[in-house]
């Protein structure tokens, strides 16, 4: 076995955004693919002429308790859900009500269909064999699409309150809705809902406590749904990205979800942080740039750092551990990131094997991070264990990790390996 010592972002060349290239066509998310039954309402075309689709997703407040993290074996996860429809029961506070996290009970959705989850069969060379249900010459016609195909629904400028009227039928609470679009390139991957954006909003409704009151900056926020999430609690948060329409995007989907934050008093504002930039843009003609007073409160307030499901680059993940020690550095207060990632596995040709090397790279990111000799700040590293309940609709599997970067002063000096005695 030949032992390649990682790159270090510490010394990673610096790029241009425009610079930073992938080899990769077409992207589609897993919570857009595993839910073809679902519509997806196309609302408009964006600036670069993609289609933007409006989907809802559930909030799991009024279900009996349970905690679902994947974490034994991934088999058994809750059914990967889009508009689903209202549950009925009284436990459970939603967002921005006011209420606190003690008491909360949710349960893992269940298929429709009343069919049990069973797992995945494999032929007799161990390649997974896909088995459909033949259909029976005197089955009905079915009610909806077939499941192997997906029908984008167009909702014209009239039908704009279909999803209202829908989410009229439980409380406006026990959903939140987002605007993204579907099968990108890999560098608009941002503008689509990824699972690990989910599974830090479930962290932050579980740890309401950790984020009450706080100023919060979100990195690489995509279509603003960890953002939105946060505010629920937060007092102010940053949510931040670059692109001057995904940044539109985000400011759309926050005012879309206006009632989830409005009764607990957070603030969302949508701002321009380009991670291979030093400095943040003040520029007053630019959109989603920085006043002076943003980043007064940026630097003086600040406590928590999120991101999630940015790790897809080597490139990119460099500039993001970068991007964490600046502000550290300039933040007056002691603070923690959170970082949200999941370990894809992928065949390569140059390995001949199943491997995962953006998720190397990051876990090798984080090593380099906790080691490094630092005479201010000392960080310190720890997986989240991903016991806690599940509180939006989605698949949760073992592959999605969470991680938290303690950031605090030095208090006594570092001493290195070479000056020890």
């Amino acid at each position: 076995m030949i032992n390649v010592e990682p790159r270090s972002w510490c010394q990673a060349p610096i790029l241009a955004m425009e610079e930073v290239t992938f080899r990769s066509d077409t992207v589609l998310s897993d919570i857009h693919l595993c839910t073809p039954n679902h519509r997806h309402l196309m609302v408009r075309l964006n600036g670069m002429g993609q289609p933007v689709f409006l989907s809802q997703f559930k909030f799991l407040w009024n279900q009996d308790s349970q905690t679902d993290s994947g974490a034994e074996g991934g088999d058994r996860g809750d059914v990967p859900t889009e508009e689903t429809p209202a549950g009925t029961g009284s436990s459970g506070s939603p967002p921005g009500s006011g209420g606190s996290s003690e008491g909360f009970s949710l349960q893992a959705s269940t298929d429709s269909t009343g069919q049990e989850w069973v797992g995945a069969h494999l032929d007799e060379d161990g390649d997974l064999d896909v088995v459909r249900r033949p259909r029976a010459a005197s089955e009905p016609k079915p009610a909806g699409p077939p499941r192997d195909k997906v029908h984008p629904m167009i909702l014209m400028q009239e039908e704009d309150d279909i999803l209202g009227d829908e989410a009229q039928e439980g409380s406006t609470r026990d959903v939140i809705k987002i605007e993204h679009t579907m099968a990108t390139p890999l560098e608009d991957v941002g503008k689509q809902v990824w699972r690990g954006a989910l599974f830090l909003a479930d962290y932050i409704l579980f740890q309401w406590d950790l984020f009450q009151g706080c100023t919060v900056l979100e990195l690489g926020a995509g279509t603003g749904l960890v953002s939105i999430v946060a505010a629920t609690v937060a007092q102010t948060v940053y949510c931040t990205d670059v692109g001057a329409d995904l940044l539109a995007m985000c400011q759309r989907n926050v005012a879309l979800n206006s009632h989830l934050t409005a009764s607990g008093g957070g603030v969302v504002k949508v701002r321009e942080l380009d991670w291979l930039k030093d400095d943040l843009c003040t520029d007053p003609d630019v959109l989603f740039s920085w006043s002076e007073e943003d980043i007064s409160d940026l630097y003086n307030h600040t406590t928590i750092l999120l991101a999630a499901e940015v790790f897809y680059d080597d490139d990119l993940t460099d500039a993001l551990f970068k991007t964490l020690c600046r502000l550290a550095h300039r933040l007056k207060n002691a603070c923690t990131a959170i970082l949200s990632v999941e370990k894809r596995l992928n065949f390569t040709l140059s390995h001949l094997d199943v491997t995962c090397e953006a998720y190397d790279h990051f876990r090798s990111s984080l090593y380099q991070l906790e080691k490094l000799e630092d005479c201010q700040l000392r960080f310190a590293v720890e997986p989240v264990e991903a016991s806690f309940p599940q509180r939006l609709a989605y698949e949760r599997i073992q592959q999605l990790e969470l991680w938290k970067i303690f950031v605090e002063p030095v208090t006594s000096p570092i001493t290195s390996a070479s000056t020890a005695p």
